[in-house]
């Protein structure tokens, strides 16, 4: 676009700059440096911006920029061609830096398809190149979803492939949200009352990244929250060395919204170097929570006031940016961002 600044008594020989075409050149295999190649007709100067930085990263007459990106992610490159007048035009491009060494599915904890005592009666591997809907339903659109989040939830988000689930947050402008990702559920479709639920993940990172695998009531549309009760399987919030740490939570009605959770520190690294498997043991009297295979919450569900967890649920996987609890995302945040899923089963005693 033309910048809208104009000067008193301009010479007629200043000419304003047409014809902006920018080539954009990425590593082949991850981080390293950028080769952009910029052109226009009657342009005088070149400006490079990196993101939304209103300084230029680098200025020249020839249009030729060679920009080193250090860490995987979505990035925005701007251009400004400017001609003798003093004003300008711009292109705008995202740039693409893959992770030259992504962490695969066969790295972390693994857990079995079958323990003593227990049945499998519903399991989702992931495998084929598409969400089952048999299984599966999205949810869409935007409004904050009760903790004044900023992204648009939309189906194009969610990718199936190599075995893997995965849902990925962007930093993108859709329909007012300036970010976008998925949010998938099994209401209406697969639900359980008690059991032992093994869910095999791969965890984002990032301030204001909130990735979840939790549940909710199936009478939720007619009694409303938190009377339906919910169950948080696994809640990390990102930035701020959280990363190591998630959290495991009941939520459930008694004269008012009641909550209890603790959570679990890993001891050296974060949730994002590798799959880690989150579960639960839930029975008519206990819900256990474990990190592979590692116990760290307990709650007794036999009080009166705590009916809901004697009722059967359905399953929610999200990954919201920004919130009431994790804060919004900032210059240091990284995107897009993914939650990995390998693997959903379900087990009940029998």
């Amino acid at each position: 676009m033309f910048s809208t600044s104009c000067k008193e008594d301009e010479p007629d020989n200043m000419v304003e700059p047409s014809n902006l075409v920018v080539e954009v050149t990425v590593p082949a295999s991850g981080v390293g440096i950028v080769h952009i190649q910029a052109t226009a007709d009657n342009a005088t100067e070149f400006r490079l911006y990196i993101g939304s930085d209103d300084q230029p990263a680098a200025t020249n007459t020839t249009g030729t920029f060679d920009y080193e990106f250090t860490q995987a992610g979505t990035y925005t490159i701007r251009l400004r061609a400017y001609g003798s007048s003093g004003r300008y035009i711009s292109s705008e491009k995202q740039v693409v830096i893959d992770d030259d060494d992504p962490v695969t599915v066969g790295e972390g904890y693994v857990t079995p398809l079958q323990y003593a005592g227990y049945q499998l009666v519903w399991n989702d591997e992931f495998d084929g190149n598409a969400l089952n809907n048999q299984y599966w339903s999205y949810e869409t659109g935007a409004g904050g979803w009760g903790n004044n989040e900023l992204q648009y939830y939309r189906q194009e988000n969610t990718i199936v492939s190599d075995d893997v689930l995965t849902i990925e947050a962007r930093k993108e402008n859709y329909q007012n949200s300036s970010y976008t990702s998925s949010r998938l559920v099994t209401r209406g479709k697969k639900s359980f009352k008690y059991g032992r639920i093994d869910i095999r993940a791969l965890l984002p990172e990032g301030q204001g990244i909130w990735p979840a695998l939790w549940m909710l009531g199936d009478n939720i549309t007619n009694v409303g929250w938190p009377q339906c009760g919910e169950t948080d399987i696994m809640e990390m919030i990102g930035g701020s060395g959280r990363e190591k740490t998630i959290h495991g939570t009941l939520h459930w009605d008694n004269n008012g919204h009641v909550q209890y959770g603790q959570s679990y520190s890993l001891s050296t690294g974060i949730f994002a170097d590798e799959y880690h498997v989150f579960t639960i043991i839930w029975d008519a009297t206990r819900i256990k929570w474990y990190v592979n295979d590692v116990k760290y919450n307990e709650v007794d569900i036999t009080p009166a006031h705590m009916t809901e967890f004697q009722a059967s649920s359905f399953f929610i996987f999200n990954l919201a940016v920004g919130g009431v609890w994790p804060g919004n995302p900032d210059a240091s945040t990284i995107f897009p961002q993914q939650l990995k899923v390998d693997y959903i089963r379900v087990f009940q005693a029998g």
